[in-house]
Order: C-alpha cells, then sequence, then structure tokens
C-alpha cells in the first residue's frame, strides 16, 4: 500500500475551521493518501503574544511536512501585528503564487464565460518586502526592491508551469515605462528567459492596460506573471471577474515547500453559520493533491465538484433563480460533492490530471560570477525642510560648501525644483539634493565615501535634518540611478 503524505493543517479563524472540515472529509471520502498533522496560527496566536501570528511549535511541524493546507486567518486590529501570509511566504521561501481563475457559466454569474488563466506572482520581493520609513511630519516611503536572481526565479517557473500544464502563452505585466529600472529588468528577464523556451508565445503589457484587458477581456490570457503588488490586484480582479472571489484557490510555491490556501479571507461576520462555501479551500486542496503526486485523486474530486454545480446544489453566494436546484449550506455542499465522487461532468470540460506529468518545479535564480566595475561616484542627500527653506536659498548655501562634490539638482517626491524650475508653488518639506563628481554624466569619476562623511558634516553644520541618503554608482560605466522628473 503506498505510504501516506504527512501534511500540516491549519484551521484558521472565522470561517477557517468550517470550510477546512467539509474539505478534509471531501479528501478523506475520495481515499486521499495524506496524514494531517495540526497546528493553531491566526488570532488566538497573535493574542497569545506572537506577533507573527505563528507559534515555535508549528515551525517544526511545517519543517517536517514540508505541506501546508491554511484555512483564512484574521490579523487583529492594531500596529505590531506582522502579516502571517507574508512571514510564512518568506519564511518558507515560497517565491511562486499560482492562482488559477476558471469561469463556471451559467451556473455562477460571470461578465465572461470562457476564462481560464493562470496568475503567476513574485511573492518575496517588489514593496512587500515591507521596507518603510516615517521621514517627516507629513512624507512617508516604502522601498520597491526587485532583484535579478528572484525575477529569473519567478519567471522560469512561470514557463515550466506553462510546459507541464500545456498552456500555450505566457504574458508579462510590468509598468517599466515609469519605473524603468525595477520593473525594466523584470521586463528584460522576461525576454531572456521567453528565447528559451520559442515553443511557448510570450507577450509583454504595461500592468494598467493589461488589468483592464483582464477586466474585459480575460479570454485573451493563459499564463500571467508578474510582480508580487500587481500579482496581489490582478488575482482579486480576475477572480471576480470570473464569477467569485470565493471560489478561487491559491498555491504559494517553494523549492522545498509549499502552502495552500483559498483566496478569500476569514469572514467572522459568518463564521459557525454553516452557510460559507467551502470552493476555494477545496481548490487549494486540489492543487495540493497535485503537487504531493495524487493527481488520481485530484481528478474524481474536481470532477465531482464540477457535477454539484452542474446539478444546481449551491451555497448562499453563488444561488441563483436561474440555475440553482437546492440551496445548501457548508457541510451540505461536501456532502453533494462526495455523493457524486466517480461521476463526470456534462456541461463542464472533465478534469483530467495525468499521473506523472506533473513534476515538481524547481527554479532557481543565478547569481552572476562576474562583477560589473562598480564606481561610487555621487550621493543624494534627503532632509527635512519643515520651514519650507527655497530651494534657491537651499542651492544658495550649498554652493559655499567646499567640497569635491557638485551639487546638480534639487528634487521633491522626485521631481526637479532647481534649478531652472517653473513650478510655482512647489513642495519644500522633503527634498533631495543630488551631488555627482561632475556635471557631464560622462565626465563622471569615483568618489571615496570620506567625501560624502564631510558632506553630511557640511549638511549638519547648517543645522539640516538629514533623513536619508542614497549613494550613486555607476555599473560598468552604465547609470545605476534615475534622473529627476524634468532634469
Amino acid at each position: 500500500m503506498t505510504s501516506k503524505t504527512p501534511i500540516t493543517v491549519a484551521y484558521g479563524d472565522g470561517i477557517g475551521p468550517e470550510i477546512m472540515q467539509a474539505t478534509l472529509k471531501i479528501l478523506n471520502a475520495a481515499n486521499a493518501q495524506i496524514e494531517p498533522e495540526f497546528i493553531e496560527v491566526g488570532e488566538k496566536v497573535y493574542l497569545q503574544g506572537y506577533s507573527s501570528g505563528i507559534p515555535n511549535e508549528a515551525w517544526q511541524s511545517l519543517k517536517r511536512t514540508q505541506v501546508l493546507l491554511k484555512g483564512p486567518i484574521t490579523t487583529p486590529q492594531g500596529g505590531g501585528y506582522k502579516s502571517l501570509n507574508v512571514t510564512l511566504r518568506k519564511t518558507l521561501s515560497l517565491f511562486a503564487n499560482v492562482r488559477p481563475c476558471e469561469s463556471y457559466a451559467p451556473y455562477v454569474s460571470t461578465k465572461c464565460g470562457n476564462i481560464d488563466l493562470v496568475i503567476i506572482r513574485e511573492n518575496e520581493e517588489d514593496t512587500y518586502s515591507g521596507i518603510e520609513h516615517r521621514q517627516t511630519d507629513e512624507v512617508y516611503q516604502c522601498l520597491k526592491l526587485v532583484s535579478r536572481p528572484g525575477s529569473e526565479q519567478i519567471i522560469r517557473y512561470a514557463f515550466e508551469y506553462a510546459q507541464k500544464f500545456n498552456r500555450k502563452k505566457v504574458t508579462c505585466l510590468t509598468k517599466d515605462n515609469i519605473m524603468k529600472m525595477t520593473d525594466g529588468l523584470f521586463h528584460r528577464v522576461f525576454n531572456e528567459i521567453a528565447a528559451e523556451y520559442p515553443e511557448i508565445q510570450h507577450e509583454h503589457l504595461i500592468i494598467d492596460i493589461g488589468a483592464a484587458l483582464i477586466a474585459t477581456q480575460p479570454e485573451r490570457f493563459d499564463v500571467i506573471v508578474t510582480l508580487n503588488l500587481y500579482g496581489d490586484i490582478i488575482s482579486d480582479v480576475a477572480a471576480q471577474v470570473a464569477g467569485s472571489v470565493g471560489l478561487a484557490g491559491s498555491a504559494n510555491i517553494g523549492n522545498q515547500m509549499a502552502m495552500f490556501e483559498a483566496i478569500h479571507g476569514s469572514a467572522p461576520d459568518i463564521a459557525g453559520k454553516d452557510i460559507a462555501n467551502p470552493s476555494g479551500l477545496l481548490h487549494a486542496a486540489i492543487q495540493m493533491l497535485v503537487h504531493i503526486n495524487q493527481p488520481e485523486i485530484a481528478t474524481p474530486i474536481e470532477n465531482a465538484w464540477l457535477k454539484t454545480l452542474e446539478d444546481g446544489i449551491h451555497t448562499g453566494d453563488i444561488f441563483s433563480p436561474a440555475y440553482s436546484k437546492q440551496k445548501v449550506g457548508t457541510q451540505e455542499f461536501a456532502n453533494a460533492v462526495i455523493k457524486r465522487l466517480g461521476e463526470i461532468p456534462t456541461h463542464f470540460k472533465p478534469a483530467d490530471y495525468k499521473p506523472g506529468a506533473y513534476t515538481k518545479i524547481e527554479c532557481y535564480g543565478t547569481h552572476s560570477t562576474v562583477q560589473s566595475e562598480k564606481k561610487l561616484v555621487g550621493v543624494d542627500i534627503f532632509i527635512d525642510n519643515p520651514k519650507d527653506i527655497p530651494a534657491e536659498e537651499l542651492a544658495s548655501k550649498i554652493m559655499h560648501f567646499k567640497t569635491p562634490l557638485e551639487l546638480i539638482v534639487i528634487t521633491s517626491r522626485g521631481l526637479k525644483i532647481w534649478p531652472n524650475s517653473t513650478i510655482e508653488t512647489p513642495y519644500l518639506r522633503h527634498c533631495c539634493c543630488r551631488f555627482q563628481s561632475a556635471k557631464d554624466i560622462k565626465d563622471l569619476k569615483m568618489i571615496k565615501h570620506e567625501d560624502i562623511i564631510d558632506l553630511l558634516s557640511l549638511f549638519n553644520g547648517m543645522g539640516w535634518d538629514v533623513i536619508k541618503t542614497e549613494n550613486l554608482y555607476t555599473f560598468d560605466g552604465q547609470l545605476g540611478f534615475a534622473l529627476a522628473q524634468g532634469q
């Protein structure tokens, strides 16, 4: 007899215990070869003093099983509580968030009846690094970090996924017309890796038009790969256009570990009422079964779910007079799916997960052994300017500094306000003074860190509050920094 696969199970908060109970009941009825270990995460754990929402013993279970099936959790209101999902994704190196999105017309009301796409979202970088600072009374900062290895890893995963699941096209979404360095890197890496998969079509779209097309023409997409924040937003857009966020499951995949969950929240307002739809978590469990190499179990479960939908047995969130025959609760819906195990849908295309076709995808970003010639050529010095000292006055005082560095531009929130600014009322309370070793880019020479320290001493002598510095580098002669808007 095949040995059972250990998995870690977390019931979660709100409706989590109800939908997890229903999901596990279906898995057991389908003879899924799993051996669950149960852990507690979420609100109760937060309130016990674990700011991460997960206790130490739960980590030990995850290390043993390397698979987590998790119900939705509630993060308590107030400061000091970190997102458990982000903590798990980053701690366990779950670099890929995989969200299939399908429409189930006419049984689930939808704006588009033929959606069948997969969104693959980078999971560890971008603004979700959570590096934020309050710099002045009025200005807050969030850092966006994008790396070449991280971009390579998620983009290669998208193409490997397309290969294994017989998908024909991969679309990359970025905003590299504005963020030319971070999103620009992601786009360049996409083009490089796409060339290695000539049998798969590829395209790039700017995220704003891409999101609009997901909302209006989702049938044109197959696999989408994108950065963290964009992926989070468009995943919910796609699920809602398809019919309901409550039906969608999600996989978080790493090279060693994986987490599976519904994409909806814990819905505490309906907890305990036996009315929640367990379909999102069930779809996550189906993804889990494919991941742990039990596609022969995943197939009948998905077909039974489709047949239940076709037979008009619906929970209240998708109930409609036109296509629903019976409104059921959480556990009764699970029983209806169990009753149809072994049956095949007639309206929908039956699921057919083929044994051996979905071997584990491992992707690693490369770390270049060839280093660029990196030169320190200047510095951006950000100051808090609560007295609204005009940029012309700031520049005039800086011109008297004895320093080998030359003041090139003063900006406010990325926009040039000196020299030759035509802005009538610039925002002055958050200023950046850019210094370079030469005014002309082609004449830039290497400086020393001591030059920056000396310059900071001059700022300190003026009583100016330096809130941040950012060194300016060239890499093989290419600028490692963006010019100011209007420069």
